[in-house]
């Protein structure tokens, strides 16, 4: 059977050159970086090294690099360290409705500690109007939080324009681009912002490495204490190979991150195009123009999003879905409720990303497929038997 993988926004597979260049440090270089001898001082080296290409990949300095675990993890440290060191001068902090589960969750907890909170709304194609940030700030304003691009309907945000307005009033602006960097061109200095999430395994790094982005003299309490690693700021004996493994993984990206884009940017507009001109009741979900290059999502009326992941999947189609089927929660997606999709249509999701290994012939395979597979699906869903009109409804009907 064919297997195609299209789900490059969850994870992506490790590119040779990164293993490569990891192998050494598990057994060859494997003295703790904080040691004096000659083999620490080579693993030290090797994570500055890494650091710098980091930095280069988002034209950043490179002490301005922190590593992490996760791009959870340098959200977490982000948005608390920010509103801890920066409590006395106010504690109100500005998001939006379709931010990562690591940020929403963080200031849901800061809310528990006498922070205020507010969520802003996007529009239907998941865009934070600037204009919208403009009138939330007030003069308790500490921190904005708005994600680069969002990874479940791919639409990117206008971070230029909401620093400029977050800057007039001297706040600090941190911008979530896990699923941006790698994807598209990033670079700090242009967006404006304070501070910027990465994680190496959405650009064909290794899981386990990440890192934050702070501006220099930008003042933050740490998350995790303990010892001198990374200037004080995040304790913890440094993980020497999955480090390795992210600067390589940035270098590569830099280099190739045009080649990558003009690949996937045809392929996915293909699959954009099959679905919208030969799939009924089918819908595109974020903006078509401000997009992540390899990102297709779609909700289908009257189908549930785990049937089609099953299906697909049984046909060596591997996707994601944002319903509540696979959210492992009771309840439609966040991120479509927000931009106003009805919830017992926000349960016929599907997201596809696709990546440097998807081919044409994959993408002809896949558009037949998918077509094949709500074709099925709606001839045994209440929409074959004539319930055109669910408006309304809740999902209970299962394929």
């Amino acid at each position: 059977m064919r297997s195609v993988y299209m789900d490059y926004i969850a994870t992506t597979p490790l590119h040779p050159d990164v293993l490569e260049a990891m192998m050494p440090y598990f057994r060859e270089h494997f003295a703790n970086p904080l040691s004096i001898y000659e083999p620490g001082m080579k693993a030290r080296e090797a994570i500055e090294e890494a650091r710098a290409k980091v930095a280069s990949l988002i034209g950043a300095k490179t002490n301005e690099i922190i590593f992490t675990s996760s791009g959870a993890e340098s959200n977490n440290f982000a948005i608390k360290g920010i509103a801890l060191a920066h409590q006395k001068k106010g504690r109100h902090i500005i998001t939006s409705m379709i931010e990562h589960h690591s940020v929403t969750n963080t200031t849901r907890f800061l809310e528990r500690s006498d922070f205020v909170v507010t969520y802003l709304h996007p529009d239907k194609y998941g865009i934070i109007d600037p204009e919208d940030v403009r009138k939330a700030i007030t003069d308790e304003t500490i921190l904005v939080s708005i994600m680069l691009a969002n990874p479940e309907i791919g639409t990117i945000e206008p971070i230029k324009e909401i620093s400029k307005i977050v800057k007039e009033r001297g706040i600090i602006f941190h911008t979530d681009a896990v699923a941006a960097v790698g994807s598209i061109p990033v670079d700090v200095n242009e967006l404006g912002v304070d501070l910027l999430t990465i994680s190496a395994h959405l650009f064909y790094g290794p899981k386990g490495a990440a890192a934050l982005y702070i501006r220099e003299g930008t003042r933050i309490i740490p998350l995790i204490y303990g010892g001198i690693q990374e200037g004080g700021r995040r304790a913890g004996t440094e993980n020497v190979p999955a480090i390795v493994g992210m600067g390589k993984a940035a270098e590569l990206a830099k280099i190739e991150l045009e080649e990558r884009m003009n690949h996937v940017r045809p392929l996915r507009d293909r699959m954009i195009d099959f679905a919208l001109n030969n799939i009924d009741k089918i819908h595109l979900t974020g903006d078509r123009q401000r997009r992540l290059p390899g990102h297709a999502s779609f909700v289908v009326e009257y189908i549930e999003g785990e049937s089609m992941l099953l299906l697909l999947a049984d046909k060596g189609i591997y996707c994601a879905s944002g319903s509540a089927c696979t959210s492992k929660a009771l309840k439609s997606s966040p991120v479509l409720h927000a931009i106003g999709i009805p919830d017992h249509v926000a349960q016929g999701s599907v997201v596809f990303t696709i990546g440097q290994e998807t081919s044409d012939d994959d993408i002809d395979y896949f558009n037949q497929t998918f077509k094949d597979v709500i074709e099925r699906l709606r001839e045994i869903s209440p929409y074959a038997r004539g319930w055109d009109d669910m408006e309304g409804k809740e999902c209970t009907a299962r394929n």
